[in-house]
């Protein structure tokens, strides 16, 4: 058994003053003296090995081990224990490497790597995000006769399931009982997770039913992670159902079962549902984190519901939850869907001035010009974008012109629209092919339909590929303006590279 680490041992002290990174000749000259000591009694350098684990040093451990190849004391299994395990707690997966190479290089002196050995090496590829170096370790402990555990596969599964790797994982679950060994709920909870991160909502169920047959009880982390595979295939009642069932089997909902369920019903536009699951959590005295406002503020969002909204955002520093810009950027986009513009531009403006001092950023600022566009409220749109913004020292992205310029095309302000489509590249923004509609639609309602010839014929200069939405709203143009022949040639135009729509023939 290998020796418990001495926090106070005057050696190691010493060792740690070096800091995390002293050279080769400092920690072997230090060891010197020691060496004696060492061969005598190899649990001397496990107890400095160890210590060094504990501190996450895995670099001064290996200059330990090199330290003791140069005096010719032997190190065993447990020295390189010591240091793999603290690669493992790192990530250092390349030193981890580098040292179970070392011991399958020293078999004629016996340093065999045991199952704890390859364990930790498997670990810290796994913390790594080397996947397939996890799982090829596993056959390397076969070839070498040493037998996988359920520790090794549950290493190796970890690293598929960090990797994204729903299908290896599987794989590997699968195969346990042809080694004769039984999954355990660490080893569902890690695959289903996998499956949660593959989108795979079938078999993460599929998995969490089947846990009873191997005698695994599912946990928290294993219904945490099915419900949020549900969530992640848009799969709410499925989600809630899941929740609902958990303390049936002695399984707590915690705040991120009770989070990820309300993002299933975000995402599923059921907010009334959301903040039901919002109010259970309270019952539960589970306490509600900013992940499980945020979800419920973006349900009401979805739905319009501006003043419930409004009201959970006022609420969450009475339960010492403080808002951030995501919360704020849902409440807003909430009032501009229910077209109470006003409210979105008075959050906006009140987010820095308020305790919390939460800043607006470009999607805020985005949230609020399509509020303004939605309402009709173009010359509000147009501050926005070319006053506050620049005040604020903030740079519009496409989403805030492209809103800026809807708001000015519902109204036909062709010359604003037009504005804005030239300040664009000045931006660093290019225009896209929806930017252009906008433009050429405002032109249509301006009754400038060679404008709007000229900025069709820019989309093609730009390499853009073009909708039917320019080409129809050209079309709609030249037909207002009285030059249907243009309408038609623009027609044929389109048939030719897009296709009609009912709107072309009509507009000739």
């Amino acid at each position: 058994m290998a020796a418990s680490w001495n926090p106070g041992s005057p050696l190691l002290q010493r060792l740690l003053a070096f800091g995390p990174s002293p050279t080769q000749s400092e920690v072997s000259g230090l060891l010197q003296a020691e060496q004696i000591n060492w061969r005598r009694d190899p649990k001397h350098a496990t107890v400095i090995l160890s210590g060094l684990a504990n501190k996450r040093l895995p670099g001064v451990g290996n200059q330990v081990l090199i330290a003791m190849s140069e005096s010719r004391v032997q190190a065993n299994a447990f020295h390189y224990s010591a240091v793999m395990k603290a690669c493992e707690w790192g990530g250092q997966w390349q030193l981890a490497l580098s040292l179970l190479s070392s011991m399958l290089d020293m078999l004629d002196v016996k340093v065999l790597p045991d199952v704890i050995n390859f364990n930790a090496v498997i670990n810290a590829c796994s913390k790594g995000g080397q996947w397939p170096l996890a799982v090829s370790l596993l056959q390397t402990m076969r070839e070498m006769a040493v037998i996988p555990n359920q520790i090794s596969y549950n290493a190796a599964m970890s690293a598929c399931e960090r990797g994204g790797q729903w299908q290896p994982a599987l794989s590997l679950l699968g195969g346990m009982p042809a080694v004769k060994l039984v999954p355990d709920h660490i080893s569902y909870s890690v695959v289903i997770s996998a499956c949660e991160k593959g989108r795979q909502w079938q078999l993460a169920l599929s998995l969490l039913s089947s846990m009873p047959e191997s005698m695994a009880v599912p946990d928290e982390i294993a219904f945490n992670a099915a419900i949020s595979a549900c969530e992640k295939g848009g799969q709410w009642q499925l989600a809630l159902s899941l929740l609902s069932s958990m303390t049936a089997l002695k399984a707590l909902p915690n705040v991120i079962s009770y989070s990820a369920a309300m993002s299933a019903c975000e995402k599923g536009g059921q907010w009334q549902l959301a903040l039901s699951c919002l109010s259970n959590m309270r019952k539960a005295t589970v306490a509600p984190n900013i992940i499980s406002y945020n979800a419920v503020i973006s349900a009401c969002e979805k739905a319009a519901e501006w003043e419930v909204a409004l009201q959970l955002l006022c609420l969450m520093p009475d339960v010492k939850v403080l808002p951030d810009v995501v919360s704020y950027n849902a409440a807003i986009s909430a009032c501009g869907k229910a077209f109470v513009w006003q409210e979105a531009l008075e959050i906006l403006k009140a987010m820095p001035l308020l305790k919390l001092r939460v800043m607006p950023d470009q999607v805020s600022f985005g949230a609020v010009i399509s509020a303004c566009e939605k309402s009709f409220q173009w010359p509000h749109a147009l501050e926005l974008l070319f006053d506050l913004m620049p005040r604020e020292e903030m740079t519009p992205d496409q989403v805030c012109y492209s809103a800026a310029m809807s708001a000015c095309e519902k109204q036909g302000q062709w010359k604003q629209a037009l504005t804005i489509l030239q300040k664009m590249p000045e931006a660093n923004i290019v225009p896209e092919v929806i930017s252009y509609s906008a433009a050429i639609s405002a032109c249509e309602k301006g009754r400038r339909w060679q404008l709007a010839c000229r900025l069709l014929a820019a989309v093609d200069e730009a390499g853009l590929l073009p909708s039917h939405v320019p080409f129809e709203a050209t079309i709609l143009a030249c037909c207002a303006g009285g030059h249907w022949l243009h309408g038609l040639a623009l027609m044929n135009a389109m048939q030719s590279c897009r296709g009609t729509t009912a709107l072309s023939y009509g507009c000739v």
